[in-house]
């Protein structure tokens, strides 16, 4: 495989930074704001989905998973053989058009369609959004700029989750068009504010060409393959909760701007603490948060599950509340470590796994969580929980073992 020489850090290093960070938060925006309106889109009402309307909703929203899951290695490829900028862009203003022709239509087939294709743009994005952060830092910093790009990136979910659902509970259903209309427009400032940060950045061109040989370098193996599972049952939950979390909150009576509220708190808490967990990292290792945010996403779990079975007591809500600030501690360990065993040249198709895994557990989540909801009711829902916190907790425990054992080899194996 030829390649082309790189220098360490991409020249203009901060604007391949600032180009990243803006367009990721416009992109999550976007998406959040039509997730949260997407079920009473399609169904043409506002109010609690039944049985059957919930797994027409769960098919067509799992197209986007499928999509991204599909293609995503494909655009990990061409960042490392073209670049990162021309990649994030191609799939910006893909997403942008997408958009735009989805709000001229509610036909399930066709909203399926332009969900596959956002899928495939989506995957875009992230593959060469996580291979950028990672050229323009150092080993010694990269937790606390993968931190800073969690932040951005959940931001944009949580703060799109909670304007789409105030604008659900306040706009007639005619109206939620311009919901998507308003997306396009977030996508547009996006792609505008990438493009001019973009054109002062120097990347050269990594590889002269690629195949198979490079999927095989840079995903088979096994250190590789044991950080990325445990994302896979983590998004088992999200794709879940992307189909149940308005609903629910209807059907217990949650006015939807209180929720709106209540989500756009935590998107504050994520700025304050992602890039602070991304520090921790680097200075304590990757190790110790990640294995602090598995027990947070156990103890939500946990919490959650106490909170069906005894009410809401201010105890049960406590705990909810501090398992969540641990989980947060997860993702910019997991990233930082994701991207400190990646090769150079190799980094937008190894970043790409990422994509894949939560793809992949967004699309078993969507459709298990609504198979056992539609066979067994809340008793599926609680089963789905259970499985998902004990296959986080073996999948976590499986690395942890495997990189103690290689520590400790290390240590053992003379030095010649």
């Amino acid at each position: 495989m030829a390649t082309v020489p790189t220098p360490a850090v991409p020249e203009g290093a901060p604007l391949l930074l600032r180009a990243v960070f803006g367009a990721t938060f416009f992109v999550r925006f976007a998406f959040g704001l039509t997730v949260s309106v997407f079920a009473a889109y399609l169904e043409g009402h506002c109010t609690g989905l039944v049985g059957g309307e919930v797994g027409l909703v769960g098919l067509v929203t799992a197209a986007s998973p499928i999509g991204e899951l599909s293609t995503v290695l494909l655009s990990g490829m061409h960042a490392d053989r073209y670049g990162r900028g021309p990649v994030l862009l191609a799939g910006t203003a893909a997403a942008l058009l997408l958009f735009l022709a989805l709000s001229f239509t509610r036909s399930a087939p066709l909203l399926g369609l332009g969900n596959l294709l956002f899928g495939v743009a989506s995957g875009a994005i992230l593959a060469a959004s996580l291979a950028a952060v990672g050229d323009a830092s150092q080993r010694e910093e990269r937790g606390f700029e993968m931190g800073r790009f969690d932040a951005v990136n959940l931001l944009g979910w949580v703060m799109g989750f909670a304007v789409g659902f105030a604008l659900l509970g306040t706009l007639p259903n005619e109206a939620l068009p311009w919901v998507f209309r308003l997306g396009a427009l977030l996508l547009a400032a996006g792609f505008l504010f990438a493009w001019l940060e973009l054109r002062a950045v120097k990347e050269s061109p990594r590889l002269s060409s690629v195949g198979l040989s490079l999927l095989r370098e840079a995903l088979l193996r096994r250190e590789v393959l044991l950080v990325t599972l445990p994302w896979f049952t983590i998004y088992l939950l999200l794709g879940a909760g992307f189909v149940y979390l308005g609903s629910a909150a209807s059907g217990v009576g949650v006015p939807p701007t209180e929720l709106a509220a209540l989500i756009g708190g935590g998107g504050l808490l994520l700025l304050l603490t992602q890039p602070g967990y991304g520090r921790l990292a680097d200075r304590y290792g990757r190790l110790r948060l990640m294995v602090i945010g598995t027990a947070g996403f156990i103890g939500i779990l946990a919490s959650v599950g106490l909170i069906a079975a005894y009410g809401a007591r201010p105890e049960l809500l406590a705990a909810t509340g501090v398992s969540a600030v641990a989980a947060l501690a997860y993702g910019p360990a997991a990233l930082a470590q994701l991207t400190d065993l990646s090769h150079r040249i190799t980094r937008g198709t190894t970043m790409a796994l990422y994509s894949v895994v939560v793809s992949a557990g967004m699309i078993v989540g969507l459709a298990g969580s609504s198979l056992l909801f539609t066979a067994l009711g809340t008793r599926g829902i609680e089963l789905f929980l259970g499985a998902v916190g004990v296959t986080l907790a073996a999948l976590t425990s499986a690395w942890v073992v495997d990189a103690r054992r290689l520590s400790a080899a290390a240590v053992t194996t003379p030095v010649r």
